[in-house]
This record gives C-alpha cells, structure tokens and sequence, in this order.
C-alpha cells in the first residue's frame, strides 16, 4: 500500500486515542474477563489482542467496513449494518458496536458530507443502525482514506483500544502495551493488505469473550460499558 502525505497524516489523526470517537468507555469484554481471574498477565493480554484482530476483527469488522466503503447508496450502507446486527452473536457487543458507531459518526457530522448526514438522519431511530465498522467505512471514505488505509486505521484502534482499557484496568503497564501493539502490527497489515471479496460474509469465534461480557452485564461498579 502507498499512500501521499495528506492521507498518511489523516490516517494518524484518526488513529489517535485522542480523536473523539468515544471509544474509550469500552473495554470490549476485558473488565469481565479481569473480574474472572483470566486476565492478569501481559502475556495473557497479548493472546487477547492476537484472538480479537485473528477471530473477531479480521472477519467481522474488515468485511463490514469495506462493504461500506464501497457503498454507493444508502440502502447498501443500511444493508451492511443489518449485516452487522446479526452477524454479533453478543447482545453487549451488538450494544457496544451501535454506540460507539454512532460516537464517531458524530464527530463527523457537523463537517459531514451529504452521504454522511443522509445515513446519520436514517439510523436515527434505527435500533440496529449505526454499526462501528460500518460507520467506520463511510466516514473514513468521505474524509479522504482509501479502503487499506481505512483498514488499517479500523485494525489499530481495535488493538490499540483493547490495550488501553487493559492499562487502565491495570493488567499492563504502557512499555508492555507498546510491546503488544508491536507484536500485532504484522496481523493488522497482513489483514488490511488482503482482498476483501464484496460478497464476504461477516464471522467471528471468540466465545470467552462473549462468556466474559454476558457474566459482567448485572455487575455493579463497571468501568466500562462493555
């Protein structure tokens, strides 16, 4: 992938944990797996981030957000979240995708394109509308990114929100986090780079999270909302 300068520096202005997406009150099934004893170490963080970008990002949020960006009409961009809703198994993750799609699709909208302003006035009351990754795909085309360089920013801010959750739950410490985020790097190109087939159905498999997230749902004093 060769991108120019603007699309380099656009891709790290979106990447950023500063961006406003609202990402930072998920933990995507961490904290439950915290309370549970199951994750107390770096090296039980790093298999977390390998399953989450291997079984859940490459195949659900990947297909979700090309089919979005290559979306040239509404209806399409509606049909991908539909998609979406019943491809996640989770109710909390089904949740947690809704409400933090819609987050960033608000960061975009008051500067949105007619595309962006169109879907935002659609989902509006939409229970199922607003998806991450499929937010993730319209935004991210309309603002300049092509669709590896909007992988590769989706693929990112998957790893790098679920170490940064662990960080404050207290798992790592942040030259461990950077050295996790190193080791996923080589999966988050490797996924970006390939094909993504406009037929390719979303899947996933992590069932410990899923197990994790449902046990933590009546759970008092959470951090995070997932």
């Amino acid at each position: 992938m060769t991108i120019g300068i603007d699309e380099a520096v656009l891709v790290a202005q979106l990447a950023d944990s500063a961006f406003p997406s609202g990402a930072f009150t998920f933990s995507w099934g961490l904290e439950g797996l915290v309370e549970d004893g199951l994750l107390a170490s770096r090296a039980a963080l790093a298999d977390v981030v390998e399953e989450q970008i291997a079984l859940r990002w490459t195949g659900m949020d990947r297909p979700l957000l090309a089919r979005a960006h290559r979306a040239g009409n509404l209806p399409e961009l509606l049909a991908a979240d539909r998609a979406a809703e019943a491809a996640t198994a989770a109710a909390a993750l089904r949740a947690g995708s809704r409400r933090a799609g819609r987050r960033l699709l608000g960061a975009f909208a008051e500067h949105g394109s007619e595309a962006i302003l169109a879907y935002r006035d659609a989902i509006r009351d939409a229970e199922e509308g607003g998806h991450l990754p499929v937010v993730q795909g319209l935004v991210f085309r309309e603002a300049g990114l092509g669709l590896e360089a909007a992988l590769v920013v989706s693929g990112w801010t998957a790893a790098s929100g679920l170490v940064s959750a662990a960080l404050r739950l207290g798992v790592v410490g942040h030259r461990d986090a950077q050295e996790i985020l190193h080791a996923a790097r080589p999966l988050i190109a490797e996924a970006a780079a390939a094909p993504v087939h406009p037929d390719e159905s979303p899947w996933s498999f992590t069932p410990v999270i899923d197990i994790a997230l449902a046990r933590a749902a009546g759970r008092p004093g959470r951090m995070f909302a997932t």
